[in-house]
C-alpha cells in the first residue's frame, strides 16, 4: 500500500519535520493539532474552551482533506496541559466527535506554543 501526505491550507502548515495527515490505505493518521488559527499562523484563541473549538476545526480540515469526517473516526488521543480542563475540553470534543471513538486523554507537562490542548485522530477514509 501506498502511504499519501495529506495537506490543506485550511488548518496550520506542520511546526516540524512532519505531515498534518498521512493515509495508508482507508485509514487516516492525523498529526496532533494545536489551536493555531491557520489564516495567522497565530494561536489566537484565548481558554480551554476556545482553543479547544480551533483545535476541532483545525482536524476537520485535515480530515476533510484526507477523504474523512469526525463520523468517522476510530481512535483519538488527548493531550491537555491542565487536566483540570478535562471537564470543559470534553463539552467541546463531545460536539464533534458524536461517534464516540475509542479515546485517550492525558495530561501532559508542556505543549507546543503554551497551548492547552492538543488532540489526534485515527479515523477510516475514502
Amino acid at each position: 500500500m501506498d502511504l499519501i501526505k495529506i495537506s490543506t491550507n485550511d488548518a496550520p502548515a506542520a511546526i516540524g519535520p512532519y505531515s498534518q495527515a498521512v493515509k495508508v490505505g482507508n485509514i487516516l493518521y492525523t498529526s496532533g493539532q494545536i489551536p493555531i488559527n491557520p489564516a495567522t499562523g497565530n494561536v489566537e484563541a484565548v481558554g480551554i474552551t476556545a482553543q479547544s473549538e480551533q483545535v476541532m476545526k483545525n482536524l476537520g480540515a485535515v480530515l476533510t482533506a484526507g477523504g474523512s469526517s469526525y463520523e468517522r473516526a476510530i481512535k483519538t488521543t488527548c493531550f491537555l496541559a491542565d487536566i483540570a480542563d478535562f471537564a470543559a475540553f470534553n463539552e467541546v470534543y463531545a460536539k464533534y466527535f458524536t461517534g464516540k471513538p475509542a479515546r485517550s486523554c492525558v495530561a501532559v507537562k508542556d505543549l507546543p506554543k503554551g497551548v492547552l490542548c492538543e488532540v489526534e485522530v485515527i479515523a477510516l477514509a475514502d
